[in-house]
């Protein structure tokens, strides 16, 4: 595999040589990228500086605004970057604001916070040599690539983010691949190059051999490269020389970025693609949007057009571009500015804004609206009919839960919802189990109360041979060498294919990486960590459809223990229950019938009582001296409790309890569990 790929490298290094024998501002990379890097940064730097920034044939171009997104997998440093970034460009009036901002400026979101890594994209503006630079930040988890995909359709780069240690990732293909997919050039950030272990030149070879892997053309191949570490905020054209601030990447950005372009500046040429949707208490929904062309203005007359949807008019109020860390109001806006607008109530992503003056007779065609990837995953969510529910929540009822949901698909482009034949249950489909495990987190805080189903996979029908299909994922596990053994059981048992293992480099860890069905994918996570010991570091992204395995994939090989009756947990009961395996609950903890208390020892499901008494009597106990006190329960979090449910098991999702029990529906039909 390796020589088959540097051999590749070597033939797209011929043909980039060849071409630059008609220009003096290309300079190609060789199978050793770094090598070249010095002469290619230089000749680079002196064409941008002699390029003009006015038109370019028909097109006009405007050099005073850069668009960027930056792309990474998850942890590289996206958004310790942006910060960076953010703190040199004068956002901050002293350093006690910047104090006051904290660490991870950008992940505003409470479960942003918790869970360490970025959900929604943000927004933000930077000024720097007369330049306004409009930056956004990206998920990296590939569960929420649908953010990513919707943010592309506002810049005209991309900075793509890779760690100095790990190199490419999963993750770090799907965005790539999605940008230059639409013809955009990546000014690659080598970051952490402050780490020990940093192996800059592989992890630049590897970059490469990912460009020519996903098919870029010459010019996106010959990409700039900028070395930096993001938590000491300094950036520099050599590993080991960084400034002392992030001025180098600052230039490369300013440099490398094409600026926008603009086929007609007329107003009435106006079209800016709705790409993202903000809420305002007092405004309203409000939408974000690149303009393509022309110009707008405040209390503009336009319509919101759709290829398969008639138009909308109305009138914009306020229109805002964004100014730093937030938004400031403007009275117009040309092409290439990223606008945020209110006044139009029924704006949705995928709409394309267009001028309505002289009731829209000159007004310009749609833009092709946003197009993601289809979900994989779904899960049913609805109204909680446990015997306990309604002592929390207060949003209980079926009409609650739909608006809510609904709601959500104004922003998450990459959710859907469905009716089922129940009316208080609706089917929720999404990228990935995080990904809707974070939507019924957020309910939960907003005071939901629901039933939640186990996750499914989505099958589909292929039009050419008629045969089911289902979704697979490219699993990479890095694990220290004596859990490899484990981690290779557990892949196989879930239908993994092997693709390839080996030793990585500078931190002594195996390697293994696996097709694995989706199906298999669900509560995987899990049982690596439990089976490594909590040292196995997991990615995953979607790899494609494939025909499905007939049969069922184990997903555990343990059963649960059940409630046997309805009260409060006591001492005494669960002291005799934890013999059976590992409980859930604590003492005074409310229970009700065939609730889960535990994980059993053994497969299979076992009834306890949990809530037994001790009988009173006058006699002493032969075993009154014995002490075997009650054990700390298993802490399961929502994402615990989703990945343990089995197909015949629900979820109660409370704003402050979780609640696992067997489906009422499948016991009447004769499932496990006391009747």
């Amino acid at each position: 595999m390796v020589v088959s790929r540097r051999f590749s490298s070597v033939v797209s290094a011929i043909l980039l040589l060849a071409a630059a024998m008609s220009t003096t501002a290309f300079v190609p990379r060789s199978t050793c990228p770094s090598t070249a890097k010095k002469l290619g940064n230089a000749l680079f730097m002196s064409a941008v500086a002699d390029k003009p920034a006015t038109t370019s044939g028909e097109k006009t171009v405007v050099s005073s605004i850069r668009n960027l997104a930056v792309i990474a997998h998850v942890d590289h440093g996206k958004t310790t970057l942006v910060d960076a970034l953010i703190r040199q460009s004068g956002v901050f009036r002293d350093e006690t604001q910047a104090n006051e901002a904290g660490v991870r400026v950008m992940d505003s979101e409470d479960q942003e916070r918790e869970r360490g890594i970025t959900i929604l994209s943000k927004n933000l503006a930077v000024q720097r040599d007369g330049v306004k630079i409009n930056i956004m930040d990206t998920p990296g988890h590939a569960d929420f690539g649908g953010e990513v995909e919707r943010v592309l359709n506002m810049c005209d780069g991309v900075l793509l983010l890779v760690d100095s240690v790990e190199g490419p990732k999963p993750q770090t293909r799907f965005v790539l691949d999605k940008a230059l997919s639409k013809g955009m050039k990546a000014l690659v950030v080598v970051n952490k190059v402050d780490r020990p272990a940093a192996r800059v030149e592989y992890v630049v070879d590897t970059v490469f051999d990912l460009f020519v892997d996903l098919g870029a053309t010459d010019e996106q191949t010959d990409f700039r490269v900028v070395y930096a570490s993001g938590l000491l905020g300094k950036a520099g054209n050599e590993p080991d020389a960084l400034a002392d601030d992030m001025g180098p990447l600052f230039d490369a950005i300013l440099e490398s970025i094409d600026p926008p372009t603009v086929e007609r500046s007329e107003p009435d040429a106006l079209q800016a693609l709705i790409s993202n949707i903000d809420y305002d208490n007092f405004k309203g929904k409000m939408g974000i949007a690149r303009i393509t062309n022309g110009s707008i203005k405040a209390g503009q007359a336009v319509a919101l057009a759709h290829p398969d949807k008639p138009k909308r008019t109305g009138r914009i109020g306020e229109l805002y571009v964004f100014d730093n860390l937030g938004k400031k109001e403007v009275k117009e806006a040309s092409a290439g500015e990223i606008i945020m607008f209110s006044g139009m109530e029924g704006v949705e992503i995928g709409d394309t804004l267009v001028t309505n003056e002289a009731g829209g007779a000159n007004a310009a065609e749609p833009l092709e609206p946003i197009a993601v990837e289809q979900p994989t995953v779904r899960m049913t969510i609805g109204v909680n009919k446990s015997p306990l529910a309604g002592r929390e929540g207060k949003f209980l009822t079926s009409r609650m839960i739909r608006d809510r949901l609904f709601k959500e698909l104004d922003r998450n482009v990459a959710l859907q919802v469905a009716e089922t034949d129940s009316a208080d249950r609706y089917e929720v489909s999404g990228r990935g189990q995080l990904h809707l495990t974070v939507l019924i987190e957020t309910m939960r805080r907003e005071g939901f109360e629901l039933e939640v189903g186990p996750p499914t996979v989505i099958y589909k029908q292929n039009e050419e041979t008629g045969k089911m299909e289902e979704p697979w994922e490219a699993v990479e596990v890095r694990v220290p060498e004596e859990y490899m053994g484990s981690v290779v059981d557990l892949l196989n048992m879930r239908k993994g294919e092997l693709q390839d293992m080996g030793l990585e480099e500078g931190e002594g860890l195996s390697v293994v990486k696996y097709l694995v069905p989706t199906r298999g994918m669900l509560g995987l996570r899990s049982a690596l960590l439990s089976s490594t010991r909590g040292t196995a570091l997991i990615d995953s992204v979607f790899d494609s459809y494939r025909p499905r395995i007939p049969g069922d994939i184990q997903a555990r090989d343990k059963g649960s223990l059940l409630a046997f009756a309805a009260g409060t947990a006591t001492t005494f009961g669960i002291e005799a229950a934890q013999n059976r395996g590992q409980m859930f609950v604590s003492v005074g903890d409310d229970v009700y019938e065939n609730m889960i208390v535990g994980i059993h020892q053994r497969p299979g499901d076992l009834p306890v009582n949990v809530c037994k008494t001790k009988q009173l009597t006058n006699m002493r106990a032969a075993t009154k001296e014995v002490k075997t006190g009650v054990i700390a329960p298993v802490d399961m979090t929502l994402d615990s409790c989703v990945e343990y449910l089995a197909a015949d098991e629900i979820l109660e999702v409370t704003p402050g309890l979780f609640r696992m029990a067997k489906n009422p529906d499948m016991l009447k039909k004769g499932g496990k569990g006391k009747k």
